[in-house]
């Protein structure tokens, strides 16, 4: 076996395709996804080497277009994840055996499978089945899905270069091992990167996974397995399986081999399955690892000194990309009374060129919320809104699932700053705004540390630098990303680590040598070179 200390390509972020107007990307994408709604595919589970089909078969709709079938998947029952833990465990020893450079290799030739040949695949299957337009499928399926694989790789080789002082006679040495037992990734609908990103973080440090995706990902996750394989990853190290969550979650939580869970979802989830583990901790093998990111209520600050118009895009991008489902996107503002007025101005001048519809045609900046569940939950709290006393709607307010399950970008603004659409987590295109007193804004912060659970992502807009330093202080509990004169959205791999605290979750910290420092277990092995041969001490000697 071929052995030496190698060096990971230096990692550098993908850059981030515009499909502007003529572009070849454009053109590309189109093309490939007319392909996809031209058939109508039959996606199985993978389970070892096999691709799983089963009689119980699920529809997959556009969210933006629900009468149209873009195919079905396979959804498996319990049978199906004891299939999917024996086949990891299977190929347990071999992967974990395989020199470390391999299993890097594998992963940074999925990243340039994506960045290449399966780009426009990836992103349409995502724009057709999470509903995405063109550029945050970009900036997600392919751009931070590539940045995950590429930078995870390079932290690996930080991870085990990393090695302790020896003192004089001694070698001291510290390996990572993986896991002892199989991890089960839950992955969510918004994000295919973080559907990629938590069963392959797990895997590449040597560890086997079961991974269920949220059915609403199920094209994309196919797509990933699909480019996974194709890198060159061995049967059995990640398993994809379709099955209800508390039917998969009855088999893995009670299995004496389960090591860890990697999550993202909402944090009601995340509650239930701790308490679950923690029901049955005297049945694993070891203390699973448990790393979660769930929900957020994220916030916008702005000081008297901000411009109005930064405040207004940082509104309009980080409340309305992607429909509001990021657990980073904002869903309350806190904006001075003194620039209320130009901000609004703004705000309402720019949702007035904002087009709504299918991802298909490029100039529509909104598309559809994920399901009718979805759908039905946000038109509940609209029109709620819409009677609520002190309360009313300045833009947006109509929603239409004739078609599509279409929600227009909705902001609320509110005379009481712990009004319900201020404390929830909506997970849709819908920001509420409290309008306070330009003299208030220390006390305001103290609102917005005490109004949520949540700790995920927060913005202060400011010109004042006193300002600034005042909010990154007051508000250091607040939020686990936070952002300066900007959004609080758009966290990139390698410059932004994403996580949050509290209520959102463990701060592990996803696109950081954090999160998979996670996935290994250390030994400590010290060698002596030349051990003593007599028990004795010198302080033992007699005084003569």
């Amino acid at each position: 076996m071929l052995k030496g200390f190698f060096n990971i390509p230096v990692p550098v972020n993908e850059p981030v395709l515009n499909y502007g107007p003529h572009s070849v990307e454009r053109a590309m994408l189109k093309k490939a996804l007319e392909k996809a709604r031209a058939q109508e595919v039959d996606l199985p589970m993978y389970i070892g080497s096999e691709e799983v089909r089963t009689s119980t078969k699920l529809a997959i709709r556009p969210p933006h277009n629900h009468k149209h079938v873009l195919g079905y998947f396979s959804e498996g029952d319990a049978s199906h994840v004891h299939e999917a833990i024996a086949a990891a465990l299977s190929a347990k020893e071999a992967w974990e055996n395989l020199a470390w450079e391999q299993r890097a290799a594998i992963f940074l030739k999925a990243a340039d499978l994506i960045a290449g040949p399966y780009r426009y695949k990836i992103n349409a299957a995502t724009m057709l089945g999470q509903s995405k337009n063109a550029y945050q499928a970009e900036i997600d399926a392919a751009c931070e899905l590539i940045d995950f694989l590429r930078f995870n790789v390079s932290y690996l080789a930080d991870i085990y270069a990393q090695q302790p002082v020896s003192g004089k006679g001694v070698w001291n040495r510290v390996e990572q091992r993986p896991l002892e037992g199989f991890v089960f990734a839950l992955t969510p609908f918004n994000f295919t990167a973080i559907a990629g990103n938590l069963p392959a973080s797990a895997a590449m440090m040597g560890n086997v996974v079961v991974w269920k995706p949220a059915y609403p990902q199920a094209y994309a996750a196919n797509v990933i397995m699909q480019v996974f394989k194709e890198a060159g990853l061995p049967d059995g190290v990640i398993n994809l399986i379709y099955v209800d969550g508390p039917v998969a979650g009855e088999v893995v939580f009670n299995h004496p081999d389960f090591a860890g869970i990697h999550f993202t979802g909402s944090t009601k989830v995340f509650q239930t399955i701790w308490q679950t583990i923690g029901n049955n901790i005297h049945k694993y093998k070891s203390y699973p690892r448990i790393v979660g990111e769930t929900g957020g209520k994220d916030f916008i600050l702005a000081h008297k000194s901000a411009h109005p118009d930064i405040v207004a895009t940082a509104i309009v991008r980080g409340a309305f990309e992607y429909q509001g489902q990021k657990c980073s996107a904002a869903s309350r503002a806190y904006l001075p009374k003194s620039l209320w007025p130009d901000i609004k101005e703004k705000v309402l001048a720019d949702l007035a060129t904002i087009k709504m519809g299918p991802v298909e045609d490029f100039e529509n900046f909104v598309n559809a919320v994920i399901t009718e569940q979805s759908f039905d939950k946000l038109a509940k709290y609209i029109d709620a809104a819409k009677e609520a006393p002190g309360v009313e709607i300045i833009a947006g307010g109509n929603y239409d699932k004739t078609n599509g399950y279409f929600i227009e970008p909705t902001i609320i603004k509110t005379n009481d700053p712990k009004y319900v659409t201020m404390c929830e987590e909506l997970f849709g295109p819908v920001l509420t705004v409290f309008v306070y007193e330009d003299e208030e804004y220390e006390a305001i912060m103290q609102v917005i540390d005490t109004t949520s659970p949540y700790a995920l992502t927060g913005a202060v807009i400011a010109t004042d630098r006193y300002a600034i330093e005042k909010a990154t202080h007051k508000l250091r509990n607040a939020a686990g990303n936070f952002y300066i004169n900007d959004k609080p959205t758009g966290a990139v791999v390698g410059q932004q680590p994403f996580g949050g605290a509290r209520g959102s979750g463990t701060n592990d910290k996803a696109g950081s040598m954090i999160n998979l420092l996670r996935w290994v277990s250390p030994r400590t092995i010290k060698e002596t070179f030349v051990p003593p041969v007599d028990y004795r001490y010198p302080f033992l000697d007699r005084e003569l």
